[in-house]
Formats: structure tokens, C-alpha cells, sequence
């Protein structure tokens, strides 16, 4: 069980930035294992059902990374300031869900009278090795998924294909390849019994956020009443990134496969600050060019969101709670854009 739950950790920590929303003045979160990560301004709570229906939280008062280091109040670098704050509390989460995980293998393998007792103790976070290793993995698969693979068929295909030998036809092949193989890969998580759950709890984290916003109540029914695509969604952004990376790598004046695959990866920091700050503009329109430039995003989440059940909007809406209790306790105020 614990191999299992190690694959299914990192399964989610691939989809990180996909299922990860909100930035520093806006409520955000993110699906975890059986559980949502709802984040305000200054607070974080993670709720999680555990198999005997009972649902663990976890809370905790977190520091705006522009607060703490104001480099990342300027435009560009606050989108890479944002999104690395958005990781870690994301880890952060997937640790506390895959450890109540964790927590249910450890109580079917025990006697029932003590199974019982050990499933309602608050769950622990998972060792820092096995994140470390989690870690050191995922960033190799997504180097060699997202940045390997497309550079290597594109160069393979300027070799043999006449009029797409070219500087711009190669890279404009090489994005075409990262953008089809990002949504080959959703779709085959989508068909995954485990990943759709996970898919659907992302989707009751954006009706809840929906919710929200709107100034409603914030209830199951009320949630419910919300579609589950959200233009904050990592999706939207990390297909933004996708797009703008394939304009960028076109202007990029290098040659030979080692100089481009290397200048992809350190190009990574300006396109996240870019596509930040693009995705910001977008969520305060509903129209327009920047609109448009989102709205594939929009479209693209019909594959990582899912309709929610009473249940999982439950688990959302108290996370969000959570969040917000803490935050109030602590004055905060939301703005909400």
C-alpha cells in the first residue's frame, strides 16, 4: 500500500500546477489526495476525508511571499514568487492528505479494535525523503516529458522532413509536439479511477471559490450551482506557458539540439513571470484579446475538473472555512478582484 500511495504521490506532484489556482489577494487552492487546499491572503487549510468518512484538517497562518521578500512585488517576478509559494504549500498539502492515506493502509493492517482507534488520529505528514525523492523524480519526467521528448521528434522530423529544417519550423514543431503530449497526458490521467477523483475534487475546490466570489452563501447547494472551470486554474496557465514558451524558443537565436534544450530550461523563470501576469490580466476580463488568449484554458479544464459529489463540495467548502477563520482571526481582509 505504501508503493501505491508513493505512485499516487507522485502522479499528483506532476499535476501540481495544474490543479493549484488563486494568487497572493484572492482565495485559491488546490485537490489533494481525497481532499481539497483552500488558501487566503495570509492562511492555508487542508481538508481531507478519510475512508470512515470522518474529515481531518490541517491549518496554519502562511506570509505573503511579496511580504516577506518584497522583490516579488514587482510584475514578472511575482508571478515566479507566486507560483513557488503556490508549490510548496501544495507539497505541503499532498504530504498531510497522502499521510491520512498512509494512515488508513496502517489501519487495515492492524487488529480491528485498535484499526478503529489508529483512524481517527490526526494524520502525520509523509517523511521528508520520500517528498525528496518525489520531488527529484517529477522535475526529471517533466525535464524529459516537456523539454527532451518534443525537442528530440522535432529535430528528428527538420532531418527527414524537406522545408521543416529550419530554425522557426523546428521550434514551432517542438511546441505543437509539448502541447499535444501536455493534453495526451491529461486525457490519460482523466481515464485513471484514482486521478478522476482527484479531477473531480478539483472541481469542487473552483465551485466553492465560485461560491465565494459571487458573495452567496457559501453551501453545497449554492456551490453546486457553479461550473468547475475557473480562468485562475493552473491549467489555464500552464497551457498560457505552453503557447507563449513556443513563441519565445522561436526567437531564440541557437542551433543544435544540446544549446535549444538547455535555453528551454533557463528560459522557464521569464515565461512563468510572462504567463503570470498575462493569466492576471485575463481573470479581470471578460472579454477581449486577453480573454481569448485564456479561453483554450477554459476549455482544457472540462478534462482536469469534474462534477463534484455533495461530499467532496463538503470537504472543499471546509477548507475553505478553515482558511477563512484563521485569516479573519488573524484581521485580514480579502480583496476580492
Amino acid at each position: 500500500m505504501k508503493i501505491r500511495t508513493f505512485l499516487r504521490l507522485s502522479l499528483h506532484t506532476q499535476l501540481l500546477p495544474i490543479l493549484e489556482s488563486g494568487e497572493e489577494t484572492l482565495v485559491g487552492g488546490q485537490a489533494v489526495m481525497e481532499g481539497v487546499m483552500m488558501r487566503a491572503p495570509h492562511s492555508y487549510a487542508v481538508a481531507v476525508r478519510k475512508a470512515n468518512g470522518r474529515i481531518v484538517m490541517e491549518e496554519s497562518a502562511i506570509p505573503r511571499v511579496s511580504e516577506k521578500y518584497p522583490i516579488f512585488r514587482f510584475p514578472l517576478l511575482r508571478g515566479i514568487g507566486t507560483l513557488g509559494q503556490a508549490m510548496w504549500l501544495g507539497m505541503r498539502a499532498l504530504s498531510f492528505s497522502a499521510g491520512a492515506a498512509l494512515d488508513e493502509s496502517t489501519a487495515e493492517s492492524t487488529a480491528e479494535s485498535a484499526a478503529g482507534e489508529a483512524s481517527e488520529q490526526t494524520p502525520q505528514h509523509i517523511p521528508g525523503w520520500m517528498l525528496a525523492v518525489n520531488v527529484a523524480i517529477s522535475l526529471l519526467f517533466f525535464v524529459f516529458l516537456y523539454k527532451f521528448v518534443p525537442l528530440f521528434l522535432a529535430t528528428q522530423v527538420g532531418r527527414h522532413v524537406p522545408g521543416l529544417n529550419g530554425r522557426l519550423a523546428i521550434n514551432l514543431v517542438d511546441g505543437l509536439l509539448r502541447i499535444l503530449i501536455f493534453i495526451g497526458f491529461l486525457s490519460l490521467l482523466a481515464l485513471m479511477k484514482d486521478m478522476r477523483r482527484v479531477f473531480e475534487y478539483h472541481g469542487a475546490e473552483h465551485k466553492v471559490v465560485f461560491n465565494f466570489e459571487s458573495g452567496q452563501p457559501v453551501t453545497v447547494a449554492n456551490a453546486q450551482k457553479f461550473v468547475t472551470w475557473h480562468p485562475r486554474c493552473g491549467t489555464s496557465f500552464l497551457l498560457v506557458v505552453l503557447v507563449l514558451a513556443m513563441l519565445i524558443y522561436a526567437l531564440v537565436p541557437v542551433d543544435g539540439f544540446t544549446a535549444k534544450l538547455v535555453s528551454r530550461i533557463a528560459l522557464m523563470p521569464l515565461i512563468v513571470g510572462v504567463s503570470y501576469e498575462l493569466i492576471r490580466l485575463a481573470a479581470k476580463r471578460r472579454r477581449g484579446l486577453l480573454h481569448t488568449l485564456t479561453a483554450p484554458g477554459l476549455w482544457l479544464q472540462r478534462i482536469t475538473t469534474k462534477p463534484p459529489s455533495d461530499e467532496q463540495t463538503a470537504v472543499a467548502i471546509d477548507a475553505l472555512n478553515g482558511a477563512m477563520a484563521l485569516e479573519k482571526a488573524q484581521g485580514g481582509e480579502l480583496v476580492i478582484a
